[in-house]
């Protein structure tokens, strides 16, 4: 059994919220507690998980994690009775993986919403209903996974200019959300060799690379997270923005069936002539 997919013209079918109210001066509201990414080591890093009401941001290179912290924060979030919105536009969403994490994943899979952007106009689509979809399901956190995929395959086609309005917009809406609804939002992101670094450096290391539409990402972003693969199946997640935890902040940890689980860094091999 799969989780539930929707086309764009079908993601929203309920109504835009009308009955919301403006308040005038109030005193501050209470404050909500995070949303728990369902791996103990990312919510160490998080000091409790994902924030409600902003966006948060992973970004790092292939296999290094991303589609698996946004699967468990999912299957998380389901867990509790929430709906999650899964814009899935790089085909990583897969049911089997959401088997091997959770044994109740048929009951879970029907709390979780999947959207299938297959071009960058049909993930503009969908972020034009996200708002009236996250009424209509009464959504607990947005994920989508990862943003620029799509966003890159345009940009090569049509003026940058005009592409990257558009992802600024869509960034927008999820921050808008966000805000208005209290709900996490997860995105993910991808990244590329920053060149001038490996020129002027050596060779070309985990360091040397850069966040897909960098500032865009920055400025919408609440919270950004590194995620590095390190030696013999280790990968590192570290603090890049946060409003108050510190940068550098950085746990271990390994992908296993199971999960994530925490790691030690791993020991560098010993190069040189062995005599036994």
């Amino acid at each position: 059994m799969g989780a539930s997919e929707t086309a764009p013209s079908q993601i929203a079918p309920g109504g835009s919220g009308s009955g919301l109210k403006l308040r005038g001066a109030e005193p501050p509201a209470v404050r909500l507690s995070k949303l728990s990414t369902g791996s103990k080591v990312i919510d160490l890093l998080l000091d409790g998980g994902l924030e409600p009401g902003v966006i948060t941001t992973l970004f790092g290179p292939a296999s290094s994690g991303k589609s698996n912290i946004s699967m468990l924060a999912a299957i998380n979030a389901a867990e509790q009775g929430k709906k999650v919105l899964f814009i899935d536009t790089e085909g990583g969403f897969s049911a089997e993986r959401v088997k091997q994490l959770n044994k109740n994943y048929e009951t879970l899979l029907k709390n979780i919403i999947i959207a299938n952007p297959t071009n960058f106009a049909e993930q503009k689509s969908y972020f034009k209903k996200l708002m009236d979809a996250a009424n209509h399901e009464k959504a607990g956190l947005i994920i989508v996974d990862s943003i620029v995929m799509l966003y890159r395959l345009q940009k090569a086609e049509e003026d940058i200019s005009t592409t990257n309005q558009e992802l600024a917009s869509q960034l927008a809406i999820l921050s808008e959300v966000a805000r208005k609804k209290q709900i996490p939002v997860l995105v993910t992101n991808q990244v590329y060799a920053d060149f001038r670094k490996t020129e002027n450096r050596g060779p070309k290391t985990e360091n040397s690379f850069k966040m897909v539409g960098g500032d865009l990402l920055k400025y919408w972003s609440k919270c950004i997270v590194k995620l590095e693969n390190l030696e013999q199946g280790v990968r590192q997640a570290s603090i890049y923005k946060h409003r108050s935890l510190p940068e550098g902040k950085a746990v271990l940890f390994e992908i296993k069936e199971s999960g994530l689980e925490e790691a030690k860094m791993p020991e560098k091999e010993k190069k040189g002539f062995r005599l036994f």
